[in-house]
């Protein structure tokens, strides 16, 4: 046997403090590839005599095009990749007796009641993942593997709650957020694609978090944290701005305080509206229809900004397309907000195909749609009323189905409405031959 091998038998047996024997639930280092710090898989020796896992060290030299050796930066004399029998052999073994450990372990009542038979009982796997997450962060600001590391974080907490909870309590938040933040200044411009990608991939991490508890929150809304997080949404790749995305919503959701303080509102208006305005998923356009209504609901004169730099225009695009129930009612709510001030009731009226696209939701996507539907026609109808307004409600037949509205169920609130704009506009309205007639007793009031 080799005398690495020798090395690592010695590992597995013997507390390395003491030299006495001990149940091993760390992995050696000696087990853990120099690149990924994983458990190597298919260990493999490079011609300077130091041992990989297949996966990372071909990405290095082949998908990268490196030719030198990662661990000591040594010019390689070839790229002969060698299988290391011996580590992978002894590896198995570990694992082995430490799941045998832990079986055993498990099925002794008389130790059950106590913390360190507790710590047994729980599967191997799970221990070595925590452990791995925990020596990760301990060097991801250091390594120069960044991306890999953080897309191995990221792998191993998907939809693993425990794994989440063990991220934040080991401080991963602040972490990667200031990770995060130095990728940023390294990629400048964006010009540095590898540093800029590692933003990327931090991103990515923290969207799979939940984010709903008050110091993480806390953490991503500082400045270091919210500032890349804004330039991801602003150009980032689609992937890293439904990141982005995903990130305000969470922490808007917690209600930890205003994330649009620090931001330049106009840069996140704009970034948002050019995200709508190409074709996008429908969870994509849905989540970033709710950031845009907290910007503009949260932030001082916001609501002017947004009409400004034309959301009316590309949410009234996005409504006459939209074939999505809760996409058509954030839409619509959005349009309500906008119309609530006067610049927006003059871009909603400039548009051919507003009266058009509002008028086609009502008594056909929900019983919500519907309402804000009717809000949204008396706003530009009643609140500030135009004269275009008026007769693309008559021609796009939007008056006729507020007339039908009288005669189905719906909420006090808007039938109320309803008749009450039928009555204001109906001399207007009954001067075009296309409007339909009706008997006047179905305007009473329902009070």
């Amino acid at each position: 046997m080799s005398r690495a091998a020798h090395r690592v038998m010695f590992a597995l047996s013997c507390d390395p403090r003491t030299g006495t024997a001990m149940d091993c639930m760390e992995p050696p280092r000696l087990f853990l590839c120099p690149i990924s710090m994983e458990l190597m898989e298919d260990p493999v020796t490079v011609s300077t005599g130091v041992t990989y896992d297949r996966r990372s060290i071909e990405q290095w030299l082949f998908a990268y095009g490196r030719t030198t050796c990662p661990a000591t930066m040594q010019r390689l004399s070839n790229f002969d990749l060698t299988p290391n029998h011996t580590v992978k052999r002894v590896i198995y073994s570990w694992l082995d007796y430490g799941s045998a450990s832990s079986s055993l372990s498990s099925q002794s009542p008389s130790t059950m009641s106590s913390p360190t038979a507790r710590d047994l009982s729980t599967p191997l796997s799970r221990l070595l993942e925590q452990e791995r997450l925990r020596e990760v962060l301990d060097d991801l600001e250091e390594t120069p593997f960044k991306v890999t590391a953080l897309k191995n974080m990221r792998a191993s907490m998907a939809g693993d709650v425990a794994m989440q909870s063990e991220f934040v309590a080991s401080d991963g938040v602040r972490v990667v957020c200031r990770v995060m933040a130095q990728a940023l200044a390294e990629s400048g411009a964006g010009s540095d694609f590898s540093a800029f990608t590692a933003c990327e991939e931090a991103a990515a991490v923290l969207a799979v978090l939940p984010l709903s508890d008050d110091a993480s929150v806390r953490v991503v809304l500082s400045p270091e944290c919210i500032r890349p997080v804004m330039a991801l949404l602003q150009r980032g790749s689609a992937e890293s701005r439904l990141h982005a995305v995903d990130i305000v919503t969470k922490i808007s959701n917690a209600g930890g305080g205003d994330w649009t303080a620090g931001v330049d509102i106009d840069d996140v208006i704009k970034s948002l509206l050019e995200l709508l305005s190409y074709e996008a998923s429908t969870r994509l356009s849905s989540r970033a229809l709710g950031v845009l209504l907290d910007v503009v609901e949260r932030s001082q004169g916001g609501r002017a900004k947004a009409v400004e730099v034309g959301a009316v225009h590309v949410l009234v695009e996005l409504l006459a397309d939209a074939d999505n129930c809760h996409v058509t009612e954030r839409i619509l709510l959005l349009l309500k907000c906008l119309c609530k001030c006067s610049e927006g009731c003059l871009a909603f009226a400039e548009h051919d195909l507003s009266v058009a696209a509002v008028a086609r939701t009502m008594l056909r996507v929900s019983e919500l749609a519907t309402q804000l539907a009717v809000k949204v026609l008396w706003l530009v109808s009643v609140v500030e009323p135009s004269e275009k307004v008026l007769e693309d409600m008559v021609l796009t037949g939007a008056a006729a189905k507020l007339l039908g509205l009288l005669h189905v169920e719906s909420a006090p609130s808007t039938k109320q409405t309803t008749v009450r704009m039928v009555r204001i506009h109906d001399v207007v309205w009954r001067q075009y031959p296309c409007f339909p007639t009706y008997d006047g007793d179905c305007l009473i009031l329902l009070d």
